[in-house]
């Protein structure tokens, strides 16, 4: 038994002592007991409260005997594709293959198959028929209902009903999960968990729902995508726990999927609790001849503060799943686990992260929220902050302050992001001259994704304006301080929204700026999220007005190549795009254009500038010779 892991075999059980486990937990990801990991929370929460927890990571999908290390568990399994969507871990946005696996031994690809959750549930009822499943984690939770699915292009089902699995958990699950395994416990039949806040089931008639919201069939919503837009909306409006109603999806006349209303959120002794189990902080040590397990590198040193966000970005999915109400840990329970850490050989003196989803919010946006919830149909940032708003960082201020005094802390970063227009509404600037003294290491990521407001409004962002201030304020604070420290910004091509025009506005402003970013994220359409309905529908589900969305890849290549618009392999995208878009004024010899004419003979080119390398002006056939002289070099 390896000494303070949970069995991922069955000699480690039975070195315990046991006979047969209370539940196995099916894990996409290797088993890395942190709280940074989804299977490490489950699994020490559900064995806080005295239930034998076994785990089987990344099984053999090919092989059924794979799934029966334990044998039979008494109450059932649950089953988890990992902390990714098996699809995005596996796929770029240009659907290629990735190379690499950080929740892999090693950074392999390929332990994992693609659609894991759906799979993992099908191995499983291949040998145990009658033995109750339960799904969660990012995968199920984001497509517990009728979904578009980017990668076969087309609507699915719950991945309920194509897992064959018996219940959802889903959101972040540690309430939830505890009642399923109580109720089972009990001896309650699977199929009779119906009633438990943050879940997911399926019934064959209506007869014991109640005060529920009837969606349209999936018949229905593969029919029209606008009655899927109608949908998806009345499932976004229902997302808090204190408001959001009961919703059932119809298949056919006698199979109906139901939505419980989401679990509450965790208090803040409830979030110490969770962060507070016995922990190993690292892989399992069965990996250590693979080169460890990647993805640990990224948290090992790194603190989780607070869950929830308010900022209600249109193309990410926290809505759905951690929700809009913040959740905390204490400063105690922070420093504790910090405490912790510090002492190990390989910490260096850098916390990497202090944070969460927003790094920055660290209570609820208003009083209001933990009676009535969040509000259904206006969000808290956006398009301008509410009048409600608590905009307050003392806390985070405090806290941070906490941790640099630390024995043998050299540095806190704030790596998980801060969102720039909730420090803008400050009035107050501590926590910004704190930010730049003190947490800042000569760069400091943000997140503006673009600039041109047409594009912002869809995103769900502030307008320009708002960001431009930011880096204003930003360079004054750091002259004040004496420190020459600069932004990196995100940004996104080909959201929804952004015609050529707005691209060409983004490559003007990064021409204007002297800067071309090293990464562009071009806009992937996961489940469950606002822009990814707009993506297959063509509509913003909020007013169901018609919404320009680029789809194909060359357009969508075009967007990113104006981005990197000094990169010489983008030439021919970014000529193109210019005159896709009209502004071949681009193009020229003036300091405004992005790129210079090529010369009519292919072979030479204008002098550049930019970044774009002068061609080779060399004949074909002096190139030949000088080929030939390299390989007689070679062949000796």
């Amino acid at each position: 038994m390896r000494k303070g892991f949970l069995p991922i075999c069955r000699l480690d059980m039975e070195e315990r002592g046991w006979e047969r486990p209370d539940f196995v937990y099916v894990s996409g990801d290797a088993y890395v007991d942190h709280p940074s990991f989804g299977h490490a929370i489950i699994t020490r929460t559900l064995e806080a409260y005295g239930y034998k927890v076994a785990i089987i990571p990344q099984p053999d999908w090919k092989d059924k005997d794979s799934i029966t290390e334990f044998g039979e568990p008494r109450l059932g399994f649950l089953v988890s594709s990992g902390n990714m969507d098996s699809m995005v871990n596996h796929y770029s946005v240009s659907k290629k293959r990735r190379k690499t696996d950080a929740f892999t031994p090693g950074g392999v690809m390929g332990r994992r198959p693609d659609y894991a959750t759906a799979v993992y549930c099908n191995l499983i009822r291949q040998v145990y028929k009658k033995t109750p499943v339960i799904i969660g984690g990012i995968e199920a939770s984001l497509r517990r209902l009728a979904h578009y699915d980017y990668w076969s292009d087309k609507l699915k089902r719950s991945v309920l009903l194509d897992s064959g699995a018996d219940l959802i958990s889903y959101g972040m699950g540690e309430l939830s999960v505890i009642e399923i395994a109580e109720a089972l416990d009990a001896g309650i039949d699977v199929k009779d968990i119906t009633y438990i806040p943050g879940t997911v089931c399926k019934v064959r008639d209506l007869d014991r729902v109640y005060d529920a919201v009837i969606l349209p069939s999936f018949e229905e919503l593969k029919q029209d995508r606008l009655n899927y837009a109608r949908s998806f909306y009345t499932q976004y409006c229902n997302t808090d726990p204190y408001s959001g109603r009961r919703l059932v999806e119809p298949y056919g006349e006698h199979l109906y999927v139901v939505q419980n209303p989401p679990s509450r959120p965790l208090s803040t002794p409830e979030m110490d609790r969770v962060y507070s189990y016995p922990y190993m902080r690292t892989y399992h040590p069965v990996y250590e001849k693979d080169g460890g397990v990647p993805a640990i590198s990224e948290v090992r040193f790194s603190l989780v503060s607070n869950r929830g966000c308010f900022g209600g970005c249109n193309f990410c999915a926290l809505t759905f799943h951690q929700g809009r109400i913040m959740q905390v840990r204490s400063h105690e329970s922070l420093l504790a686990e910090a405490g912790r850490f510090i002492w190990e050989e390989d910490f260096k003196g850098y916390i990497h992260d202090v944070g969460g989803p927003t790094a920055n919010f660290r209570h609820p946006s208003c009083s209001k929220q933990l009676e009535s919830g969040v509000c259904k149909e206006r969000q808290c940032l956006f398009p301008k902050p509410c009048g409600n708003l608590n905009v307050d960082h003392k806390d985070y201020t405090v806290l941070l302050g906490k941790l640099r005094e630390l024995p043998g802390v050299k540095k806190v970063f704030i790596r998980s992001g801060i969102r720039f227009d909730y420090v803008m509404a400050d009035k107050d600037d501590t926590f910004f001259r704190e930010l730049c003294r003190h947490h800042v290491s000569g760069q400091l990521k943000v997140a503006p994704e673009h600039v041109a407001d047409a594009v912002l409004t869809r995103m769900g962002k502030p307008e320009n304006s708002v960001y431009q201030a930011f880096v204003r304020k930003y360079k004054k604070i750091n002259e004040e301080i004496g420190k020459e420290q600069y932004l990196v910004p995100y940004l996104m091509s080909s959201h929804p929204g952004s015609t050529m025009k707005e691209a060409v506005e983004l490559a003007e402003y990064l021409r204007d700026q002297g800067y071309m970013p090293e990464q562009v994220q071009d806009f992937y359409p996961t489940p469950s999220t606002i822009a990814t309905c707009m993506y297959y529908t063509g509509v913003d589900p909020r007013d169901m007005k018609p919404v320009y969305v680029p789809k194909n890849p060359h357009e969508k290549a075009m967007q990113r190549a104006l981005i990197q618009y000094r990169n010489p392999k983008n030439y021919g995208l970014v000529l193109e795009a210019l005159k896709t878009a009209g502004r071949m004024d681009l193009v020229g010899f003036d300091r405004r254009c992005l790129i210079r004419p090529r010369h009519p003979d292919r072979r030479k080119s204008f002098p550049s500038e930019g970044g774009q390398k002068r061609q080779d002006n060399r004949t074909p056939k002096k190139k030949k010779t000088i080929r030939n002289v390299h390989k007689k070099k070679k062949t000796g």
